[in-house]
């Protein structure tokens, strides 16, 4: 299991993080999220050894993780980290990249793990090209399994698919993460898309503030987020009056509504003057006008500015959020 222990990290004199404590058993997927700046990477970078925290400790089961102020080189055998920095062999091909920490002295297991991964990450066919040809992403992928091949104990991911065309993302995500979760891997990944850890993630940690503000499943954060921050980092949100949609509503209480959950209706419900419509695909997301704030809906065709259409939400959503009970 991995403890973290009341760390704390300052950079210079800003304070980055504090007081983090987090529980993570052996073969559980952990992502963090949180808006760009507030600590995502710097944790993995503490719990990996590379910085040295001001405060608290690191613990995998009875084996205490140091910072570089005790280790000359950091990490421990047992972990490894894929930062956004990848750290590869420019000249070297494919193949030799992945298989350069496996023994040579067992050539067949060598050879099976190295093919066993180019598999997991698809790229076979590139496995005598020099990693100096590849592109960002393929390069990437490269580095997924390169940390992969010594078999960690836990592995640290930052930002693991950023450089990766959509796609190819979606199936090097379920290729990795359930490779990881058969291997009983523990996996920590620090993350802004949504959409590497709402299939995959076991626990979602939010950070914000220097603090961690919620830990729960991403299914359970999704459907009762408690602020509308939470809820902006699964996609467009609003938070609006609850009298409004709930005419015996309490008028000082407000819910979270994603955009997807409102209805368009043209006789009652909340009104709001159009902005604009943006196209994404299989509907339009509107940008709305109500009470002089934005507010954003989905819809199945465009609507015309300056138009005004009322919003619904379903009874099933407003109830769903009135039993928080921090949804005020």
């Amino acid at each position: 299991m991995l403890h973290v222990d009341y760390v704390s990290f300052r950079y210079k004199k800003t304070l980055i993080l504090e007081d983090i404590s987090l529980s993570i058993p052996k073969g559980e997927h952990v992502s963090i999220i949180g808006e760009s700046g507030c600590g995502k990477s710097t944790l993995l970078k503490i719990i990996y050894g590379l910085l040295h925290k001001e405060a608290g400790e690191v613990y995998w089961n009875e084996t205490q993780v140091l910072g570089p102020n005790y280790n000359l080189v950091p990490g421990e055998p047992f972990m490894k980290y894929l930062s956004q920095d990848l750290d590869l062999m420019p000249f070297t091909r494919v193949e030799e990249n992945v298989s350069e920490f496996l023994s040579v002295f067992e050539p067949e297991k060598l050879k099976e793990r190295t093919q066993e991964l180019l598999e997991m990450i698809e790229m076979t066919d590139f496995a005598k090209v020099k990693v100096k040809y590849l592109s960002g992403g393929q390069q990437q992928r490269v580095a997924l399994a390169r940390v992969l091949a010594h078999q960690p104990e836990i592995l640290l991911l930052d930002e693991p698919f950023g450089h990766i065309d959509n796609f190819r993302k979606n199936s090097l995500r379920r290729n990795l993460f359930g490779y990881l979760k058969k291997k009983g891997v523990t996996v920590v990944t620090a993350t802004h898309d949504h959409n590497d850890m709402l299939p995959f993630a076991d626990t979602v940690v939010v950070l914000k503030d220097r603090k961690i503000i919620a830990k729960d499943t991403p299914k359970n954060l999704y459907e009762h987020p408690n602020d509308l921050y939470i809820a902006s980092l699964f996609g467009e949100a609003n938070k609006i009056p609850i009298n409004i949609v709930k005419s015996y509503g309490d008028a000082e209480r407000r819910i979270i509504v994603y955009a997807h959950e409102f209805k368009v209706s043209e006789k009652s419900g909340l009104e709001v003057l159009v902005k604009q419509s943006f196209y994404k695909g299989g509907y339009y997301m509107i940008e709305g006008i109500y009470e002089n704030h934005n507010i954003y809906f989905n819809h199945s065709t465009a609507i015309a500015p300056d138009k005004k259409v009322f919003l619904n939400i379903s009874i099933e959503t407003i109830n769903q959020r009135l039993n928080l009970n921090s949804g005020e």
